[in-house]
């Protein structure tokens, strides 16, 4: 039998329906943020604030994935609708998809849009995906060319009814394609608030980590230590790993913004990596890189929850659901990819360690 930390239905909490963000805070780093601190005391903030919070020598990293617009409406030859959501390129214009409806899209299916069409090869059992074969019709230009023509941005869809243009969400540092989900945490950050941190001595440094099945998959096995992550690419370079070097040898800390960047650093460890991940982090994982975190409220029984808690040292996961959510929900903070922030301090002393 697994302990409470990891049993699936340990990690749910209920949230009233209105406090899903359906769109950001204007101007972006407005949002709320709540900080606990390395003694677990909490404070309400907002994230312009977050110069004050940090200190001369820190360094911020940051996850630099772009979100391409990777949701296609289309039909098959009979004229029936088609949705598609891309998540990952496979090289030679093959994508790993997730299809709508799945049932009636075996192999061979042809699907047409405009601009393009799309067979399908094969079955992932993996995701409950396929693998489809895009071809353009204008040999002059690309896959991506025509996607950025044809595609949607891919809003979660616990976001139905949202006002929001394509560039809010997206980050503004946000610089190579490939993620079908934003990396929300650093949609707070302005190029103002960005230039004010290292006005203050705060550094910064990005890592990529393209956002794709992994990070939103559901767990669907009561025993967490069952669940496969699906794999996500990520890159930390050399830069990165001398800037974290030097800042733990000067006794700065490093902050992690957001649990893909967590994922990417932890996967990495002190070493440049390029290549995927399917690391799982839950609690009595072992951190070796990050102590700070800047991630927004996740949704239940996720394994972005499960990260979380981890964070927070022994006792996290009850910390967390018995004690910060229930005080982010009574302050009504917004949840989810357009809501507000919590910046968490890891225990110096972690009992788990």
């Amino acid at each position: 039998m697994p302990d409470e930390d990891t049993r699936l239905s340990a990690y749910d909490y209920f949230l009233p329906p209105d406090l899903i963000a359906q769109n950001p805070v204007v101007p972006r780093d407005h949002a709320r943020l709540l900080e606990v601190s390395i003694e677990r005391q909490i404070s309400h903030r907002y994230f312009y604030e977050l110069p004050q919070l940090l200190r001369r020598g820190d360094l911020l990293v940051l996850n630099n994935s772009k979100v391409f617009p990777a949701r296609l409406y289309g039909k098959k030859n009979t004229g029936a609708e088609v949705e598609i959501l891309l998540l990952e390129d496979l090289g030679q214009d093959q994508w790993l998809s997730l299809v709508k409806p799945g049932r009636r899209l075996g192999v061979g299916t042809e699907i047409v849009f405009e601009g393009m069409r799309a067979t399908v090869l094969d079955r992932d059992e993996d995701s409950h995906g396929r693998v489809l074969q895009l071809q353009v019709d204008d040999p002059r230009q690309s896959v991506w060319q025509v996607l950025e023509q044809i595609g949607h941005t891919p809003l979660p869809p616990y976001i139905n009814h949202s006002q929001a243009k394509p560039d809010q969400y997206q980050t503004v540092y946000a610089q190579v394609p490939g993620s079908c989900a934003a990396p929300t945490a650093g949609l707070h950050f302005t190029e103002q608030l960005l230039q004010n941190l290292l006005d203050r001595g705060i550094r910064q440094t990005f890592v990529t980590l393209h956002v794709g099945l992994g990070t939103f998959r559901p767990v669907e096995t009561e025993d967490i230590t069952q669940h496969k992550m699906h794999q996500e690419w990520l890159s930390v370079n050399q830069e990165t790993i001398d800037l974290i070097r030097d800042t733990q040898n000067h006794g700065g800390r490093v902050i992690g913004v957001g649990t893909t960047t967590a994922r990417a650093l932890e996967t990495a460890g002190f070493a440049p990596f390029a290549g995927k991940t399917d690391l799982m982090i839950y609690p009595s994982y072992q951190w070796r890189v990050l102590d700070g975190l800047i991630t927004n409220f996740h949704l239940p029984k996720s394994t972005l929850l499960m990260l979380v808690s981890a964070f927070l040292g022994a006792g996290g996961r009850q910390f967390l659901l018995e004690t910060i959510y229930p005080e982010a929900i009574e302050g009504r903070y917004r949840f989810y990819s357009f809501g507000d922030a919590m910046l968490l301090w890891r225990p110096v002393t972690n009992a788990l360690e």
